[in-house]
Formats: structure tokens, C-alpha cells, sequence
């Protein structure tokens, strides 16, 4: 990449998109790109086409998608399916059509086989079923992910995928029907605190192992393979540590300072009971993450203690 290309960021606004455009600017990329849904709604072809037409963007990050969690997917798996398709079929095929000279496209290591092997390898996808509470949601970002691979074998378009792990940080969204287990556990949490709760619940048994990635980390890491990967497989991000909803729990809890019980409710699904990414190709390529989870727990407490006001409740 160019430090004057124009470079197109979907999803600027959310959690992903936000911090690549950070990372992207703190690395001298001044040319950076957003549209809001209001603005630009990527499920309509016409308005893409349009947006594609006039902007003729050099470099797009796809980093626009419908996510959520366990209750989330359980209760709109359609509207998961639909709009991912629709999203990435328009930017994707709009990238090719204007010549795009780069492509990013973000997966999510929930689209492995519930069963994958641990460490998750990047070959193990679509060796097995699917986690059944995000069933929709996996096949539709595997659907981009491989439509990517397959641009790039037909026409020779350098569209690249990447796998990053859970993913916390600044403007996550906090609202507990479509939320993430970090940032519904900060809430929770805090909410908590504040009002002197005696007790916490929480979903499931604790026990489900799990992998947290700060989102900054994962910015840095999409910007490096921006500038230094042109591979057809998709590269995992992560940190390749993992931990127990359970000490993922208390560690936000002793961040937040919440000194009630947690109550764990065993009639609501854990999901996949492990998932943790092999990351050495992204180590081979070059790339280590830097924030650990305490210190990214206590920076995403504290984006949401100063922002609880704008945040996504």
C-alpha cells in the first residue's frame, strides 16, 4: 500500500472498523474513508455500485457485518445469513469490478468446526459441522471468506482474509441482547457495582476456554498483513493464550471492583466448549500481539466507564 491511497473502511464506526482506521492513521495513511449505515447501506447492490463508482477506492477493509452473541444468533439466524451475504457480495464484487487493488476481508474464529483441532489451524475450516448457536452467521462469513479465495484464482484480484479471535475494546457493543461475553461482563459488572447488586448471573457453566485478543492488537495486525501478505489462505489473529469463561469472569470482576457473587446459570448454553487459534503463521509472517488481558480488560473498563453515556446499551 501507498501512504496516499484512498482506502475504504466499512464499518468504520463499530468495534473492528474503528480501531483499524486508528491504527491506519497513527501509520500515516491519510486518506482514510467511512460511511455510516445512514449513509450507505451495503445491503443495497445499487447504492454499493454507486458509493464504488464515485469513490473509486484503492484498499477496502471489509469490517461491516451483522454480529452478535449467543442470543443473538439464536433468535435472528435469517437476518444473520441475509445481510452478511448481501454486504460482502456487494463489496466484494464491487472491489473487482473498479479495481480495487487490495482487499481485506474479516472472518471470525467462530466459523470453524465446533470440533476443530486445538490449537484451531487455518486448514481446519470447513473440515466439520458448525457450532449450532451460530450456525447462520459461520456460513455466511465462510461464504466471503471463500469468495475472496476464489477472485483471486479466477481474475488474480489480491483480496486477502483474516481470522481474528474474540475481540474486546473501545466501542464494543454493550447491549446485553446482541452482545459479546467481554463486553456484557463489564456491564454487568459495573452495573452491578453501581447499584449494589448482591449478585451477578451469568450464562453457563464457566467452564468453555476461550481466547481475547485487545481490538487495537488486531488492528495492528489487519494494517501489517495489509502492507505484507498477498497469500490465498486466510491468516489467524490471535494471541494463542487462552482461559475459562470463569477466570475471564473474574478478572473482569476485579477490574471493575464488584465484590457480589456470581451466579452461574446452567440452563443457558455454553457453545463451543474450546477455541483457541494456532497463530503461528502470523508469528512466521512476523507479527506478535503486545496487551495481555488484564491490561485490556482494565483499557476496555475504562473506555466504558468514560464513554457509558454514548456507548451501545
Amino acid at each position: 500500500m501507498e501512504k496516499t491511497d484512498k482506502i475504504y473502511v466499512a464499518g468504520h464506526r463499530g468495534l473492528v472498523g474503528s480501531a483499524i482506521v486508528r491504527n491506519l492513521k497513527e501509520k500515516g495513511y491519510g486518506n482514510v474513508i467511512g460511511r455510516t449505515h445512514r449513509e450507505l447501506d451495503l445491503t443495497s447492490q445499487a447504492a454499493v455500485r454507486e458509493f464504488f463508482e464515485k469513490e473509486r477506492p484503492d484498499v477496502v477493509v471489509l469490517a461491516a457485518a451483522k454480529v452478535g452473541g449467543i442470543n443473538a444468533n439464536n433468535t435472528a439466524p435469517a437476518d444473520f445469513a441475509y445481510e452478511n451475504m448481501q454486504i460482502q457480495c456487494n463489496v466484494v464484487e464491487c472491489s473487482h469490478r473498479y479495481q480495487v487493488k487490495k482487499l481485506l476481508f474479516l472472518g471470525s474464529t467462530c466459523i470453524y468446526p465446533k470440533m476443530a483441532p486445538q490449537p484451531i489451524p487455518e486448514d481446519a475450516l470447513l473440515t466439520g459441522p458448525l457450532e449450532e448457536t451460530n450456525e447462520a452467521y459461520a456460513i455466511a462469513k465462510i461464504a466471503g471468506m471463500q469468495m475472496c479465495k476464489f477472485y483471486k484464482r479466477q481474475y488474480g484480484d489480491n483480496f486477502i482474509s483474516c481470522m481474528p479471535t474474540n475481540l474486546y475494546g473501545p466501542y464494543d457493543n454493550y447491549d446485553l441482547e446482541g452482545s459479546h461475553v467481554m463486553p456484557a461482563m463489564i456491564r454487568k459488572f459495573h452495573e452491578a457495582k453501581v447499584n449494589g447488586a448482591l449478585s451477578v448471573e451469568l450464562w453457563g457453566t464457566g467452564t468453555p476456554l476461550r481466547e481475547f485478543l485487545y481490538v487495537d492488537d488486531m488492528a495492528d495486525a489487519c494494517v501489517f498483513l495489509l502492507e505484507n501478505y498477498d497469500g490465498e489462505q486466510h491468516v489467524n489473529i490471535g494471541t494463542g493464550k487462552e482461559v475459562t469463561i470463569r477466570e475471564l469472569a473474574e478478572t473482569v470482576r476485579k477490574t471493575v471492583g464488584y465484590e457480589g457473587e456470581i451466579v452461574w446459570n446452567r440452563d443457558m448454553p455454553d457453545g463451543t466448549p474450546r477455541k483457541l487459534t494456532n497463530v503461528d503463521k502470523l508469528h512466521g509472517l512476523g507479527w506478535m500481539h503486545k496487551v495481555e488481558l488484564e491490561e485490556g480488560t482494565r483499557l476496555a473498563y475504562q473506555w466504558f466507564k468514560e464513554n457509558v453515556e454514548s456507548a451501545r446499551l
